[in-house]
């Protein structure tokens, strides 16, 4: 059967930090902050957006997490979203995985219609069988229950699937519902915490995604 595979999408196919940095600068000004400009949240992107605040907004003090993420949602709707780039190769990488026969979703924590507005603005959007994210009120925020609607939706086998992500809860999200997890050196996670959190194989660059996936999500092992 032909194999299904789960694209995160922040540091995975696109370099979207200008754009998050920016929105998330807006967000702590209209609380009254001033953060500095070299502030650098490279390291928080990847969990829920609510989790994301809260750690921003910690050193001031301030517990306004839901003012700010209505803040960053509505900036990043505007402009911020614009502010994402596909890392170098990612779109033959895509070209490459369709034309086998693979199965192809987007799981990503940010809220779908952005990933989706992303998605067509990049042009990529033709590649994907599916486009999932969080919804507006919280729904699938978190990796484990947004795959396992992925995988229940489209009646996918764990054992033919793969997830693909730059983070630790890109892999422990996989791992929660018997899927194998690649981690992608390329985005904001280290190879040290792909590696702590298990990831079942790791891949040096967008060049060699494609060969990586179809390999692995075409195989016959048993998730680890």
């Amino acid at each position: 059967m032909a194999g299904s595979v789960l694209l995160d999408l922040d540091g995975t196919l696109i370099d979207s930090y200008p754009g998050i940095l920016a929105s998330c600068l807006a967000a702590l000004r209209s609380l009254g902050h001033e953060p500095d400009d070299s502030l650098d949240i490279r390291g928080s992107i990847g969990p829920p957006l609510e989790e994301i605040m809260q750690i921003l907004l910690q050193p001031y003090g301030d517990d306004r997490i839901g003012e700010a993420v209505a803040v960053y949602r509505q900036h990043y709707g505007e402009s911020g979203f614009l502010g994402s780039v596909p890392y170098p190769g990612i779109g033959k990488s895509l070209e490459e995985m369709q034309r086998t026969g693979l199965r192809i979703y987007l799981a990503t924590s940010k809220r779908a219609i952005f990933a989706s507005r992303i998605l067509d603005h990049l042009k990529f959007t033709a590649y994907f069988d599916g486009i999932y994210g969080s919804g507006p009120n919280g729904e699938l925020d978190h990796k484990p229950e947004l795959l396992a609607h992925i995988l229940s939706k489209h009646s996918l086998s764990p054992a033919h699937s793969l997830m693909v992500g730059d983070r630790r809860h890109d892999i422990s999200g996989a791992h929660a519902v018997g899927v194998r997890g690649l981690g992608v050196l390329w985005g904001y996670g280290t190879r040290a915490e792909l590696e702590t959190a298990g990831a079942d194989q790791l891949v040096d660059s967008p060049a060699d995604l494609a060969n990586t996936v179809l390999a692995m999500a075409n195989g016959k092992d048993s998730p680890g």
